[in-house]
């Protein structure tokens, strides 16, 4: 399956003029436990009931959150070492 796929799906569902509670039980009843998460399936939803035509994810500027995640971490592996409170 094409990570493309189930946005695609959305997308026919709402021209199709289907809720977003019964995109998700389609979804459901097509992937089974690979099926997109609810969250996602009503942000796709709603993005295309707003005018989205585009299916692929938008590419996001800035750092992965990950890396500022390895920052904090590494924050408070200092702040534990050094004994710091502020």
């Amino acid at each position: 399956m094409s990570s493309l796929e189930q946005p695609a799906n959305i997308k026919l569902c709402v021209l199709l003029e289907k809720s977003p509670s019964e995109t998700l039980e389609k979804l459901k009843k097509a992937y089974g436990n690979d099926a997109m998460k609810n969250t996602a399936v009503y942000e796709w939803h709603k993005r295309f009931r707003e005018g989205r035509t585009n299916i692929e994810e938008v590419t996001r500027t800035g750092r992965p959150s990950s890396s500022i995640a390895d920052e904090n971490a590494e924050r408070v592996r200092e702040i534990v070492h050094n004994g710091q409170t502020h």
